[in-house]
């Protein structure tokens, strides 16, 4: 008895897979009478089974819904979406009492008393126990015995008894005759999986010893065990390939319950939805089947709540009412391919942004130099979540950030591509097996070691010595070079970021003797790793080994194999070897140009962005202020007010010329884009010629409004321009007023306290050009920091509006204790009313300025360190 309840456990959980999409199919097509037919053989043999089984609870809830598809495939009920719905509550019912049955291997108690009533209504009878319920009508078709009526599409392995069928029949069509020729089916077997474990384990470790003795035979001539040792090559491969198959399962499997679970979702959340699934049949290994289900379901349930909009927005928007969702699978390369797309909204990037404000994953400088790519990927970082609501769907923020983690566990990659009002695709890309790969044999300090091949899109031979990319005669050609101590490659006009295996594994100096070196450029999520080497071999197909457990912490390690020779080594996991450095992992993590804008001191090196506009003399401005660098089509620039103005992310940008008659006659306009908050200005210049890093030091004052004066940069005399006059002449509010001042005392010490990036990038540079040493500081606390490590300053200039602590408790701290007691303290803020300015007297500052005003500033600054005055 208790093979047959492992049997009837396992065609009953195979039935129900079938039965969630075949019913959500005939919803969709009511006189789909095949389909019908389907779900009225599977249900009638469930309830003939437990009968014979004797379970009478099973029996009675499967008899109760099968007399409501009795009624259907009479045509008395339409397959409406209530007969639909009351019909999948009894199968969960069914498949809760089977997995009860699994556990303790007798049917659970409970009452179905009042299930089993609404379905005895919806068939129109009276409730009636099940024994005493008619049969349905008309008679069961001759196929429709219980014991027969196994076969059916094959179904994913159930969850209960993990069991698979190697080759199953095609299901009986119906109304075939009984007589006649026997029709010929395929002989099946069940195998449990673990046999099927062990054998591929068994195959794997005589590929070990096949490539160890033909390693053996290639140092050998002329030896009698060459031709035996071909023979038993072709032999293992043929004998690979065949348990390779047996492993291999269409992708539809881990897709059969998707259209209940969208079915659900559409009926929970209120909306139309409609899935289309295309390349079912394609096959990958189980294991990988297995792992990807969890983060599929959950991809498709956060299109269906997030992406999808309702109805009526849909509608507002010019969209069909009925949203859609694709699943997509395909081969390409040797890996398999598999893009969840819908229709919807898109991302929302405004939450997003703020989202990541919020949590101080960036700054707002960073987030102004992010391209919308890298702004997307931020919804993988663990407990990100734009939902406003945390509903049973989700909200929670947990979920995307395991999506990614889950495949990146197998070796594969995700990416997304959303565009607003448009939809959201997400692309995983996913190797078909993770017993055999394929991989790139390396060394680095004469240990060798693995990549594999999904994630290496090319190799890159470069010169060790930094340069400028250009040889004597001009050409170009690859080479190293560093910014901030980090390694970088221009590779085709973009910096690719390095990472040296001899320094990240402590394998010590490379053993080259050239100056050339090997740079494997490797896939991490969107963006590209370049991992340098000392020596690169073939490609080899090898067997992948779990990590030991003595070293699961080091992320850099995927796994582990044995090769021809039989040497040990280490199969390199090129995602974590980006967590690990925090270079291009994810997407989101700092990048080059954000580490050289983190922030501006005037005695420090500093980013600065080199254009001309309107002749041939070099302009700078800070790095850290541009927001964007955009090339827009002269077509694109409008009149208004008599004004230049351009349609930028949504709203209408002002654009100043740098000067008169600037590339009128060009078709594209080159403009850097200043952008804080709400407010954006664009400022029109000829070229873009280059960012360098140079210490910014102002040695002339500005000859004319608009320059704050020149610094030698790069070893040429270059003007520095008064960012802060050309955002005013395009608002002219935005501080508020602004001027030139004075020349005041120079050489003294300010430590700027401000938590707005921009804020603190503009005044930094302007401060540094009437003579001032600078120090910027984003909080008040790291301010406090530095007084406890000895820092000393002649005066403080402080916002009064930050997080955590703001500025007036920040000047009563500093004003109660310690070695700053004493210091002018000047409050900067955008907030200047009478009642203001007393608040920040009582609490211990000097003065009170108004952002942003310069004149008053640099006269406040230069008053108190005249005569310190104690507030």
């Amino acid at each position: 008895m208790d093979d047959l309840i492992a049997d009837f456990l396992t065609e009953t959980n195979e039935s129900l897979a079938d039965l969630d999409v075949a019913l959500v199919k005939l919803e969709r097509t009511p006189d789909d009478q095949e389909t019908l037919s389907l779900i009225f053989r599977l249900v009638h043999t469930i309830k003939g089974t437990c009968g014979f089984l004797g379970l009478p609870r099973l029996e009675k809830v499967a008899h109760a819904a099968e007399s409501v598809l009795g009624k259907v495939r009479d045509g008395v009920l339409v397959a409406t979406p209530d007969t639909i719905s009351i019909v999948l509550a009894a199968l969960d019912r069914v498949k809760a009492i089977v997995s009860g049955l699994a556990a303790s291997g007798n049917e659970p108690a409970g009452d179905d008393g009042e299930l089993v009533a609404a379905l005895d209504a919806a068939a129109g009878q009276a409730p009636v126990a099940a024994h005493e319920a008619p049969e349905p009508e008309p008679a069961p078709e001759p196929e429709e015995e219980p014991v027969q009526e196994a076969a059916a599409p094959e179904p994913p392995p159930p969850p209960v008894v993990d069991t698979k069928r190697v080759a199953p029949p095609p299901a009986p069509k119906p109304g075939s005759p009984e007589g006649g020729e026997p029709v010929t089916a395929n002989q099946t077997i069940r195998v449990t999986v673990d046999v099927l474990e062990d054998l591929m384990t068994l195959v794997s470790e005589l590929v070990l010893t096949r490539n160890q003795l033909l390693q053996l035979a290639r140092t050998q001539e002329n030896t009698g065990f060459t031709v035996p040792l071909q023979r038993l090559s072709h032999i293992t491969s043929d004998l690979q390939e065949g348990v390779m198959k047996t492993r291999m399962q269409p992708i539809g499997n881990a897709w059969n319950k998707l259209p209940r679970l969208v079915r659900d979702l559409s009926r929970e959340m209120d909306k139309k939805i409609e899935l289309t699934m295309l390349g079912a049949d394609t096959e990958l290994d189980r294991q990988v089947l297995e792992l990807i289900k969890d983060p599929l379901t959950h991809m498709v349930r956060n299109s269906g709540d997030h992406g999808l909009e309702s109805p009526a927005e849909r509608r507002a928007a010019g969209k069909p009412e009925a949203g859609h969702i694709t699943l997509n699978a395909f081969h390409e390369g040797g890996h398999i391919i598999i893009e969840i797309s819908d229709d919807g909204r898109g991302l929302p990037l405004d939450r997003i942004r703020s989202k990541v404000l919020a949590n101080g994953l960036a700054t707002e400088a960073e987030l102004a130099g992010m391209s919308e790519a890298q702004l997307q990927r931020f919804i993988f970082r663990p407990g990100f979540s734009t939902a406003s609501v945390v509903t049973a769907v989700s909200g929670r923020g947990v979920g995307m950030d395991v999506v990614k983690t889950n495949i990146e566990k197998i070796g594969g990659t995700i990416d997304l591509k959303s565009v607003p009002g448009a939809g959201t695709t997400f692309t995983i890309k996913i190797p078909l097996t993770l017993a055999i790969v394929s991989a790139l044999i390396v060394e680095a300090g004469h240990e060798r070691f693995a990549i594999p091949q999904i994630s290496v899109v090319e190799l890159v031979r470069a010169q060790k010595e930094a340069g400028r990319g250009h040889n004597e005669a001009g050409g170009s050609e690859s080479v190293i070079e560093r910014i901030n101590d980090t390694p970088v490659l221009r590779l085709r006009d973009r910096l690719l970021p390095l990472v040296n295996l001899n320094d990240l594994l402590a394998l010590g100096e490379s053993h080259n003797d050239d100056s050339g070196a090997y740079i494997v450029v490797a896939q991490v999520g969107a963006n590209s790793l370049g991992i340098i080497v000392d020596r690169v071999f073939d490609t080899e197909e090898i067997v992948v080994k779990p990590v030991a457990p003595i070293l699961r912490h080091v992320t850099m390690f995927s796994g582990n194999t044995i090769l021809g020779d039989g040497s040990v080594i280490m199969i390199l996991d090129p995602n974590g070897i980006a967590r690990s450095t925090g270079i291009g992992a994810g997407g989101e993590s700092k990048t080059i140009s954000s580490k050289v804008k983190d922030q501006i001191r005037s005695s420090d090196r500093t980013a600065m962005l080199l254009f001309r506009a309107g002749s041939d003399q070099k302009l700078a401005v800070p790095l850290g202020l541009v927001a964007r660098l955009e090339d827009i089509p002269r077509e694109k620039i409008e009149i208004s007010c008599g004004a230049p103005v351009t349609q930028y992310r949504g709203k209408l940008m002002p654009l100043v010329a740098f000067s008169e008659g600037l590339g009128a006659e060009t078709p594209r306009q080159s403009v850097l884009v200043f952008n804080d908050g709400d407010r954006s200005m664009g400022l029109m210049v000829d070229e873009i010629v280059d960012v360098v890093e140079d210490r910014l030091q102002i040695e002339l004052s500005g000859a004319r409004p608009g320059l704050l004066g020149t610094a030698v940069i790069a070893g040429h005399a270059t003007d520095v321009i008064d960012t802060g006059y050309w955002l005013t002449q395009a608002w002219q509010d935005w501080f508020h007023g602004a001027g030139q001042s004075d020349e005041p005392e120079r050489g003294r010490r300010v430590l700027v306290v401000e938590d707005s990036d921009f804020f603190r990038q503009l005044i930094t540079p302007m401060l540094g050009a009437a003579g001032f040493r600078v120090t910027s500081v984003p909080s008040a606390a790291e301010a406090l920091r530095m007084r406890e490590a000895g820092a000393m300053f002649d005066v403080i200039v402080s916002d009064i509006v930050m997080p955590d602590m703001d500025g007036l408790d920040f000047a009563r701290t500093v004003r109660a204790s310690g070695s700053w007691t004493t210091l002018p303290m000047i409050a900067l803020s955008s907030r200047a009313e009478p009642g203001d300015v007393e608040a920040g007297r009582d609490a211990g500052f000097t003065d009170y300025v108004a952002k942003f005003q310069r004149d008053a500033l640099i006269g406040s600054l230069k008053q108190c360190l005249a005569e310190p005055v104690m507030g």
